[in-house]
Order: C-alpha cells, then structure tokens, then sequence
C-alpha cells in the first residue's frame, strides 16, 4: 500500500485561475459559499477575504494532506468555515437544505500530489503506483494495472487518455506483468516508454497512460456526473458553479450539463435532440462563460501547470 504523507508544511497547490474564479463567482461580503476541492486552501482563503466580514465557507477536499494543509492556512478565519475530509459528490448530504451563493470544485491535480513520489501520480521520481487521493481505501494503481485485462487496460488508456497506442501498450503490460507485478512508477513508464520511444517529443510517452489510471482509480468520470448534480442543487436562486477543468474530456462534460441546465426545454429519455422531440420548459442556467476561460501569460510564466486549464461558470435561475 502506498504511504500516506502529512508534511502539510510542504504542501503547494498556487491557485489557477484565481482572479478570473473571484470575478466570474461575484464574491461579495456575507452569503455562503462552497469549495469542492480546497485543496492547499488557496482559492478557499481568497474566498473568505473577499466575502469578509460575514461571509461563510464550506470546504472539502478527499486528500487528508489537502486538509490539513487548508486548516492551517485558514486558521485566522475560525468562526466563518466548516472543513470536511470527503469527495465533493456528497455536497448535498453534507449540507442538507442550505442555498448557497455559488460553489467551486477545481479538478486538478496538486502539485503537492504530483511532487511527492509516495503518492504515485508522477513519473518523475520513482514511487509506489497508488494515485489515490483518498489514501484510506480504494484500489490503487498497481492494482488495476495488474489486474485488468488487456482489453479493459486499453480501451481505459484510449478513451480517458486518448492515447492512440493504446492497444500495444496494454499488451506489454499484461506481457511484462507475468513475470514481474507492478509496483513502481518508474517501472510502468519504463514499460510504456519501451513501446512507444519519445524520439524528440517535449511530453513523456506514459504521459496519457498515467492520467487516465488517475481518472479509473479515483473514479474521476462518475464523481464529476455526481458532483455537478450536486453542487448544482445546493445552489440558491441566483447562485453561481464555477468548475476548473485540465482536459477535453472534463471540459467537455462541464459544457455539456451547463448547456442543458440552460436551454428552454427538455427531450423524452435517450431520444436524439431534434425539434419535434423538444419539451418547451423555462432555463433553469444563464452561462456566465460562453466560452472556457483561459490563464493569462502572465499566469502562465508563474505557473507553467495552468496551460491546461479552464474555467466555465452558470448562475442558476429561480425556479
């Protein structure tokens, strides 16, 4: 099993986004509001200063490093936030009743995760192969690479990855996995960079095999699906999502439920969106951001892992 790290004083997330996030989300004094995914804290401490003196912040993040990092940085707020070690999915049992005045979830990945070899998430420095952001349970890395079969690794790496390799790639898994288990980063990189050579590309050959076992070990499709529902119905009146995003296929499922949350009509269950099938109804979503939000360059030359991010936002309508 991998080892659970807590050196919290060392834990660094900078905050993508954070002046586009305070703008889109109409920070103000009072009200309450949510972040899904605190983090290292940075996007929630900027979210308590603007809404100061009254305003109230929930705040859950699945990390236990994440955690307790966010609780010392939000230390002198005590009084005005509430912090949860769960995954942001159950912001509706969490908070029961209450509408609150907007809501973040930020799905990136932490430097702290990636930089600390225990956890598993990079190849840059060897490790055991666990990428689960909750290290209390769920299968880890070496368990899915050693105990899938081919066909499930491959179309896991093509359609989470989009790797174009996809099928060579878990072939040598599962030959090289008879001999040996997985247990390291660096021997599945290895693995993966001896099938597919990097011959001159900027970006590591396991590059896309390693984010889509992040997404299958942490379950990152079906919690997104869960999470937008819910932090969408803990919304008051008027309230706003603002969702993070660090590649095509998140992005495209935010667009997608902000769409249909702002369109004036319903379609029958799995019929194809075509006039005559339309059920007229009133938008329950104004979009905030027709299109994504991007970092700036300035942004960019701070921070060289927000080249991928972007930033969607609705206000929801009364009802």
């Amino acid at each position: 099993m991998g080892i659970e790290t807590c050196n919290v004083s060392d834990f660094t997330h900078i905050p993508v986004l954070l002046k586009e996030v305070q703008e889109a989300m109409c920070l103000r004094g009072g009200g309450q509001w949510a972040d899904g995914t605190s983090g290292g804290g940075g996007h929630s401490e900027a979210i308590l200063e603007a809404t100061a003196p009254g305003g109230f912040l929930w705040a859950c993040d699945q990390d236990g490093d994440a955690i307790e990092a966010t609780k010392r940085r939000l230390d002198r707020f005590a009084g005005r936030f509430e912090l949860k070690r769960m995954n942001f999915e159950g912001l509706k049992g969490w908070l029961g009743a209450r509408k609150l005045d907007g809501v973040l979830l930020d799905l990136g990945t932490s430097s702290h995760q990636l930089d600390t070899p225990d956890r598993g998430f990079s190849f840059q420095a060897d490790g055991p192969l666990d990428m689960r952001m909750d290290t209390r349970s769920g299968p880890r890395a070496a368990d899915i690479v050693n105990g899938w079969g081919q066909d499930e690794l491959a179309n896991a790496f093509y359609q989470l990855g989009d790797e174009p390799d996809s099928r060579r790639i878990a072939r040598a898994i599962v030959e090289q996995r008879r001999g040996q288990p997985f247990e390291t980063t660096s021997q599945l990189a290895d693995c993966v960079e001896r099938v597919c050579p990097r011959r001159g590309r900027k970006s590591h050959p396991a590059t896309r095999v390693f984010q889509a076992l992040r997404m299958v070990v942490n379950r990152e499709r079906e919690v997104l699906v869960a999470g937008l529902k819910a932090a969408w119905s803990v919304l008051g009146s008027g309230g706003r999502l603002a969702v993070i995003t660090f590649h095509s296929g998140e992005d495209r499922m935010v667009k997608d439920f902000m769409r249909e949350e702002a369109r004036d009509y319903d379609l029958p269950v799995g019929q194809p969106d075509v006039p005559e099938l339309r059920i007229p109804r009133q938008p329950r979503a104004r979009l905030v951001t027709r299109r994504p939000v991007l970092p700036t360059e300035e942004e960019l030359d701070r921070n060289p892992r927000a080249r991928s991010a972007q930033l969607r936002v609705a206000e929801k309508l009364e009802n």
